[in-house]
């Protein structure tokens, strides 16, 4: 490995990791003493609903999905490993990840047409919102990629990655399990770490809140009332 690719391993996988989370830690605990109403998705629902239902809702379980899927392998890699040496579990699994990842792409897709195309929404969608959405969109088609080129991500994941992150938890970070990894799996991970230290200053904070309802519940009607002119009272 040359210099200059040793050297950018150093700070996307060691230095960026520690300073993202602080800046999570940080972040959130001012948001919250601050601003504590903001914990919050700020939903555009009520200005338009079928679309928002048509990409929320997917991208939201298919993205609570396969994050769980990743904490799993975290925490147990060695029972999900166990699981993966039957050919038919393993497969089970990995064509189950990858539906819910293009489910995650489907939706996000869905998300961004109608921050685009719908003029209201568009009209409250800020700068920051759009640069979440970028990351998104290569955190989420990252990893789709990754699962069709370089497939069984759930059995190197708790072999490779795994071990890494849990160096990381013990502050003797070991660069020995990333370095190898292809291109698409480092963009995957610096993109993860990327959104997490934006979270705090985004929309993305209301997942501590977990506001999810809305993931069930009936589609809500929302009527605007306006006093004419002609009412008493109004200039």
């Amino acid at each position: 490995m040359n210099t200059t690719a040793a050297n950018w391993d150093q700070i996307l996988f060691v230095v960026l990791p520690y300073a993202v989370m602080f800046v999570f830690l940080l972040g959130t605990i001012m948001r919250y003493r601050k601003a504590p109403f903001t914990y919050s998705s700020l939903s555009s629902q009520f200005l338009e609903n079928q679309q928002h239902f048509w990409g929320l809702v997917p991208f939201h379980y298919g993205i609570i999905t396969v994050l769980s899927g990743h904490v799993i392998a975290f925490l147990i890699p060695r029972q999900v490993l166990l699981w993966n040496s039957r050919p038919l579990r393993l497969y089970v699994l990995e064509i189950s990840a990858l539906i819910f990842g293009l489910l995650t792409l489907v939706g996000l897709g869905g998300c961004i047409t109608r921050r685009l195309t719908v003029s209201k929404i568009r009209e409250v969608t800020s700068l920051l919102d759009w640069h979440v959405f970028a990351l998104l969109l290569v955190q989420v088609a990252s990893g789709v990629y990754v699962a069709v080129f370089h497939p069984w991500g759930s059995s190197w994941f708790a072999s490779v990655l795994s071990p890494y992150l849990w160096s990381l938890v013990k502050f003797q970070p070991d660069l020995g399990y990333v370095a190898a990894l292809p291109f698409a799996v480092k963009l995957h991970i610096a993109s993860a770490y990327a959104i997490i230290g934006l979270a705090p200053f985004t929309r993305l904070v209301h997942v501590l809140v977990v506001p999810n309802p809305y993931l069930w519940r009936k589609p809500q009607v929302v009527r605007w009332y306006r006093p004419s002119r002609s009412t008493p009272g109004n200039s």
